[in-house]
Parts: C-alpha cells; structure tokens; sequence
C-alpha cells in the first residue's frame, strides 16, 4: 500500500522533470524540439482539467495567466476581424495551451536538476552545433533547424537562464560539477548566438549584465567584481578579434548600414530597411492608432506606402515591422501594445520581487523569471519574435514552467 502511494506521488514529478529537461535540452537541435517538453506539460495538464483536480491558484498565479490569456485573446480578436482564417489562430492559442502546463508545474513541480541541465545541454548542443556549422559545413551564419536570428537569440537565451541556475548549482551537494556545466551552458549559448551573427540579441546585455548584478553581484567582493568585469572584457575583445565568429564583420556592417541610411545613399540595406518599416509602421499607428490594422491590413498599406515612394520599396515587402512593439501597435492597436507589455512586465514584476531573496534556489528561479522577459524584450526590438513558432513556445511555456516552479519555492505549496 505505502510503495503503491508513494508511486503515485512520484511519477508526476518525474513526469514533470523530464519534460522540463526536454524543454531546454531539445530546443535548438531537432526540428521542432522546443515543443517536445511543451506537449508533455499541455496534455498532463489538460488531463488535470478533465478529471477536475486543478490545483489551487493565488492572486499572483492569476496575473500570470491573465497576462497570457489577455494577449492570446487580442491576437485572436485581430483574427476574427482581420479576416484571416484558421491560419492565424496557430500561435495566439499556444498561448492558452500554456496555461494547462503552468497548472501541471504548479501541481507537480520538477527537481531542479533536471531544468538547469536541460538548458545547459540545450545551450552546449547549441554551440557545438554552431561550430560544426560554420567549421564543417561552411556556412555564413549558424541557425540550426529554425530561422537565424531565432536561433541565434534562443541559444543567447538558453546560456543567460544558464547563469541564473548559478544560484542554485553554488548549493548543491555536487556544486562544483553544477557551477561548471552551467557555465559551459552559457559559453556555449553565447559562441551560438555569436556564430550566428544574430546582433539584436548583444544589444541588451548590459541589461541582462545588470539583472544579474542585482541578483548575485551585490554582495560579492570587490576583487570578485574587477575580476569578473575583467574576464568579460577579455572574452568580448576575444570575440571581436578573432575573424572566424564573424562578429568584428557584423559590427562594421552595421555601422556602415546606418551611415548609408542617414546620408540617404542606401536605404535598402539590412538595418536601414528596419529604419523603413518602423517609418512606414509609424505612419500607419498614425491614422489607426486605437484599433490597428490588422495583419492583412498592414501589408497592403506597407505595400501602398512602397508604391507611392513614401518608404523604400524593398522594406515596404515584408509582413512584419521587425519590431515587436511597433509591429503590435501597427496591427492591433493601443490594445495589442498593452497587451504585448503586460505579457512581459507582469511576469518580470512578480519575479522580480524575489531577486534578491535570502534563499539562493528561489533566486535563482526569480533571477531566470526576470530574465526571460528581459531578454524578449531586447529580442523584440529588432525582430517580431512572436511570429515565429519557436519564439512562441519557448516564452510560453518557459514562462509556464518557471512560474511553476517559483510559485512552490515561495509560497510553500511543495518541495522541488
């Protein structure tokens, strides 16, 4: 009877932890790995629904959800009015299939281990595979089974949530292994998104640089400190030194790309096209600034803004503004703009509360909490992430799973 019990108890929480490990280990490097853990987590928690055994929510669990159910639903409004089909539900509604998983984490929490390994073999596999891609096969730019920049910035992400974990590997009984995988998972993470050439992903690291500041490098000495900011420097002279990441080419790139944009020489090239379509999108927010355009709209109107010769012809071709925020508030409005700002202020709010928590395991969850949404947001700026299956799963049902987690290290529902 009692082995009958404990069997019981046990075998969701394994469930959980594999599907938490599946979730990181498995994104980058089989086509559409980042959904493997995802579909584990959404049925056994459907299954929960069906038999009625949802676990009890706080009012900081419904924030969460609210902020994923607020923007899944505007995105289906602009599809219902915008006319555009079955095809556009595809990605609003993983985000309430989020919701079931987050219910299912809640529920039955994971070990620990299982999702920092995750993510520091997802991110190592990332980096490895980056190399093998640009060593072996020649390619200009790594970008495994999905689009470059998604790629790139996804395994940025994997290696950053990397150095979040650091709290919790530091006390563990093997802390010496964990502190070094972890940060094996963030080298490979970040020569990934370097091997890639996607640059949208560099430019928030001082903020990145900062959360973890605040979560770990307050109370560290001084030494530590002028240590770590030296190696750091090191590393990205290194990185901008060495001609095979390709990362000294990409800078001058763009450095070159908006020179050409302001003296008006060239405006069709790869960053002054984003200046077009923020400029076009621009106009548009202009004359529909409280209902948007909707996805269809919008490219007809681009369109039409490139026939008339008011932005460049070749930016005026793409479906999307290659900006998140500007993009939401084109198609949808002052609604789908907040919205989109509370699927990541919410979330990086709440966690934000325990960043500097006494206990370092729930650090180390609030530190990754914080950072998911910091880093789309720095993602969003010169890409529309959310348009892309994997940027969809991976915030999604991170953000489920961290949230899970996090709920039972602070409010006590469960031990992970």
């Amino acid at each position: 009877m009692m082995s009958k019990k404990l069997a019981e108890n046990v075998t969701p929480h394994w469930l959980t932890s594999v599907a938490v490990f599946l979730l990181g280990a498995m994104a980058l490097v089989v086509p559409s790995g980042y959904s493997l853990g995802a579909v584990v987590l959404f049925l056994s928690g459907t299954g929960l629904l069906l038999a009625r055994r949802l676990p009890t929510l706080t009012n900081q669990d419904r924030w969460v959800i609210a902020a994923l159910l607020a923007y899944a639903l505007v995105s289906l409004a602009e599809v219902w009015w915008d006319a555009q089909g079955s095809r556009g539900i595809d990605k609003p509604i993983r985000f309430i299939f989020a919701v079931p998983a987050m219910w299912w984490v809640i529920a039955y929490p994971p070990r620990l281990a299982y999702l920092w390994s995750g993510m520091a073999l997802g991110a190592l596999a990332a980096g490895g595979w980056a190399i093998w891609q640009k060593e072996v096969d020649g390619v200009w730019r790594a970008q495994g089974h999905t689009h470059v920049i998604q790629f790139g910035n996804l395994s940025m992400l994997l290696g950053v949530l990397c150095l979040a974990g650091l709290g919790w590997a530091v006390v563990q009984r093997q802390r010496y292994w964990w502190v070094a995988l972890l940060l094996l998972g963030a080298f490979g993470g970040i020569i990934a998104s370097l091997l890639s050439g996607s640059r949208g992903g560099w430019v928030g690291i001082p903020i990145v640089l900062l959360v973890l500041y605040r979560a770990y490098g307050t109370n560290l000495p001084i030494i530590f400190k002028a240590l770590t900011l030296g190696v750091m420097l090191a590393g990205g002279i290194a990185m901008y030194s060495i001609p095979k990441t390709g990362v000294e080419v990409r800078v001058q790139q763009a450095v070159q790309d908006i020179r050409l944009y302001v003296s008006g020489e060239d405006r069709a090239t790869s960053l002054g096209s984003r200046f077009e379509m923020w400029r076009g999108a621009a106009l548009l927010i202009q004359e529909k600034p409280l209902t948007g355009w909707g996805s269809n709209g919008y490219k007809q109107a681009m369109a039409q803004l490139g026939e008339q010769g008011v932005i460049n012809k070749e930016a005026s071709q793409y479906g999307h503004a290659h900006n998140e925020f500007v993009d939401a508030f084109a198609k949808r409005g002052l609604l789908g703009l907040l919205a989109l700002l509370a699927l990541y202020i919410i979330p990086m709010r709440l966690f934000g509360k325990q960043i500097a928590a006494d206990d370092l395991t729930t650090r180390s969850i609030a530190t990754a909490g914080v950072l998911l949404p910091v880093t789309y947001i720095d993602f969003g700026l010169s890409q529309v992430f959310l348009t892309h299956n994997s940027g969809v799963m991976m915030y999604a049902f991170l953000l489920a799973a961290l949230w899970g987690i996090y709920a039972n290290v602070t409010q006590n529902k469960s031990h992970c």
